[in-house]
């Protein structure tokens, strides 16, 4: 069957020039005998258009060339479809395809997306909105919005972010209901991880698969901020962490949960980020996994 690749390029995401990348895409296509088309990402998020145009053109793929924060919107469109999903890493993070192991170089990315193997992974709902990779209330959250208030983007800006919240880092009230069971805590943040990582290889869920049909909740309690970092280096840096089980993580300063469905009750309002996008909080979250919701281009 032949392909026509539809592209997507986010020209704000990350701090990698993006000059020369559709000379490049170009080249390989033509080379590879493969029909394209090259887009900008949408400004307001809308791809309404999508389906149709998918329809109409006999589009095969569809590939974002973006960060974390690119994937929902366009793949919210793709889900349960026979669309192959892309991704050419240019973003901050770039916690999906890290965890999907698309390497960063752009010539090896290029040559996953025409040769690769797409196979179906997993994303998750929150209170009906798309997300791919993971999102947090409370500090993560907040450094997402400071850092998308910054003039530069990535690593560098991100880590100035983080160091500069965890100084005055708050705690915020959370109920959190996994299959019946409840869990209040004051704590620094929650989050809920399709990918193990943030990005960067900053492993936050180090149990996460993008395709085992499971939600993995991270809640880092209330306590020290010595003690906080000391449980944060051996899971985000190490990956360590015991087993998972029902009743969560026997670790007194952070619980870790796998499930397929949860609410959590907002109970202070803390922010929300999702796929690293600042977004408006409310009260209560309905987040759900979305089993083999899109098929992602992966090395084979």
């Amino acid at each position: 069957m032949s392909r026509k690749i539809l592209f997507f390029i986010n020209p704000i995401s990350g701090t990698r020039n993006k000059s020369s990348l559709k000379k490049d895409i170009s080249a390989r296509c033509t080379e590879k005998e493969v029909e394209f088309e090259i887009c900008h990402t949408s400004a307001d998020g809308n791809y309404d258009f999508l389906p149709e145009k998918i329809r109409v053109e006999n589009i095969t793929d569809v590939v974002i060339a973006g960060g974390d924060g690119s994937l929902g919107p366009i793949i919210k469109h793709l889900l349960h479809t026979n669309i192959n999903v892309g991704i050419l890493p240019m973003g901050s993070g770039n916690g999906v395809a890290t965890a999907a192991g698309i390497p960063k170089k752009l010539d090896k990315a290029l040559e996953i997306i025409l040769n690769g193997n797409a196979s179906a992974v997993d994303a998750f709902l929150v209170n009906g909105q798309l997300s791919c990779q993971i999102t947090g209330l409370g500090f993560d959250a907040q450094v997402a919005h400071d850092f998308a208030k910054q003039k530069k983007r990535g690593l560098n800006t991100y880590i100035k972010q983080f160091l500069k919240n965890f100084i005055s880092a708050k705690t915020w009230l959370f109920e959190t209901e996994i299959e019946g069971k409840f869990f209040q805590e004051k704590a620094f943040c929650v989050c809920v991880a399709n990918s193990n990582q943030f990005g960067n290889n900053f492993t936050i869920a180090p149990k996460a698969s993008l395709s085992d049909g499971l939600l993995d909740i991270i809640i880092v309690k209330k306590t020290s901020k010595p003690v906080v970092i000391i449980e944060m280096v051996k899971q985000v840096f190490l990956g360590e962490i015991k087993s998972v089980h029902s009743k969560g993580l026997g670790n007194k300063n952070i619980l870790y949960f796998q499930t397929g469905k949860l609410t959590i009750k907002n109970l202070d309002h803390a922010p929300l980020h999702i796929d690293g996008d600042p977004c408006e909080t409310t009260s209560e979250f309905i987040i759900e996994i979305l089993p083999a919701a899109y098929k992602l281009i992966q090395p084979e």
